[in-house]
């Protein structure tokens, strides 16, 4: 991460396993809800960077579907015991941008653990996630986990008020030796999601609330991308 020199940490994006810092003129504030406080800022990217995170995960779909899939679900389970052993960072991050309580905040991130340790595997392909802030990192989990083990690849693009945990378990998963391009994040708002329809995706799921998600759908349909939308 790198600190913009006249205020609070820019969260840049995560393509092909490393940070990846925009030339985006364009930032928008991470705020604590309960204290106003400003602690963070994501670019708004667009179309471009959209472009660039998709095709991270095109290239490395081939190889990460031709795994064994018990070696996907190992990467997976080195994942949940990485979050497990950061159980207190992530808490923190969720308290931080979500307004959680302690004991809510680390609930959520047991259950993203859980469920990185047991799901049955989805559809391959290459996917964009968009998420809310209303359970960024279960939410998260949740959905990425039965499409890692069916083999397909993702670009997630989280909620631009709670970026920080889902940028830290991209981040995370590198770390427990995920190939480049498994995992990719873009930063931004409706750009992004414009941008990501418009490139090579199999389809998109957009997970959080349901009037934002009839929005993305609305975006999805206009670029004749498949869209699920999940509530939670």
């Amino acid at each position: 991460m790198e600190f913009m020199p006249e205020g609070p940490m820019a969260i840049p994006l995560w393509i092909n396993g490393h940070a990846f810092l925009t030339a985006s003129q364009d930032f928008l504030d991470v705020v604590n809800p309960l204290t106003g406080e400003a602690l963070r800022r994501v670019p708004l990217c667009g179309a471009a960077e959209a472009a660039e995170t998709v095709a991270a995960a095109r290239t490395a779909q081939a190889d990460w579907a031709a795994l064994d899939g018990a070696a996907r679900q190992q990467c997976l389970a080195r994942l949940a015991d990485a979050l497990d052993s950061y159980t207190g960072h992530f808490a923190k991050l969720l308290s931080q941008e979500c307004g959680f309580d302690s004991e809510r905040a680390t609930q959520e991130v047991g259950e993203a653990v859980a469920v990185l340790r047991s799901a049955q595997a989805g559809a391959s392909g290459v996917f964009a996630v968009v998420l809310d802030a209303s359970r960024p990192l279960a939410a998260f989990a949740e959905t990425l986990t039965p499409l890692l083990l069916a083999g397909a690849t993702l670009v997630v693009k989280p909620s631009p008020k709670a970026p920080s945990a889902v940028f830290a378990l991209c981040e995370l998963a590198t770390r427990a030796e995920f190939p480049g391009g498994v995992l990719n994040l873009l930063q931004g708002d409706t750009a992004a999601v414009e941008g990501l329809c418009a490139s090579a995706i199999d389809g998109l799921i957009y997970v959080g609330n349901a009037a934002l998600g009839e929005q993305v759908a609305k975006i999805a349909a206009a670029a004749g991308v498949a869209c699920e939308c999940r509530s939670v």
